[in-house]
């Protein structure tokens, strides 16, 4: 058997090059679907929320949101990945149908609602987090990508998904807890 010619293996490194870029751009259109969302759910609660402690902590992590959202374009940017607008369209349009789940009131906001947005959120800065960590990794073969930049980013996901989960708990406890309390005829 013939050993390949360099030009057959220059070929197929070209040709796997191609397929990694490719499924890096899917990749990170997916995550800025969800980050769409995720801006959108973070603005969502921040408003509904406004005035009270709950608001003030979550606040700054809807605009720290915001600011990672521009941070993943400009590394899409960066690497040559077009932005697939039906993938953004996607994550807006899912984000707002999440919306018309039922929370046990028709017209009035449920405390049920905010349990669950905090839930989402949670679950999306893990996944974004996950993210910025494949970006990292991706970092040690591929200089376009900048590793402080990616652990800034990380740290920040860290630091949100402590804030939102913190007040996911408190949140759960106050409205299964009253409702336990209720239930029982405390």
């Amino acid at each position: 058997m013939n050993a390949p010619s360099p030009s057959d293996t220059s070929a197929r490194g070209a040709h796997a090059r191609a397929a990694d870029s490719k499924l890096l751009g899917i990749y990170l259109n997916d995550h800025l679907a969800g980050a769409t969302a995720g801006v959108l759910r973070a603005g969502h609660l921040a408003r509904a929320s406004s005035g009270t402690a709950l608001g003030r902590d979550v606040g700054p992590v809807a605009r720290e949101i915001a600011q990672d959202r521009a941070a993943l374009l400009g590394i899409m940017r960066d690497l040559g990945v077009p932005v697939r607008r039906y993938k953004v369209c996607a994550g807006w349009a899912g984000e707002r149908l999440g919306r018309l789940k039922s929370n046990g009131r028709l017209i009035r906001r449920s405390p049920l609602s905010t349990v669950l947005e905090l839930e989402a959120l949670r679950m999306a800065v893990e996944g974004k987090a996950a993210g910025w960590q494949t970006l990292r990794r991706l970092g040690a073969v591929d200089r376009r990508l900048d590793a402080a930049q990616l652990d800034t980013l990380l740290e920040r996901a860290r630091r949100q998904q402590r804030t939102l989960e913190d007040w996911r708990i408190r949140e759960a406890e106050a409205v299964f807890g009253a409702t336990r309390k209720q239930a029982s005829g405390e």
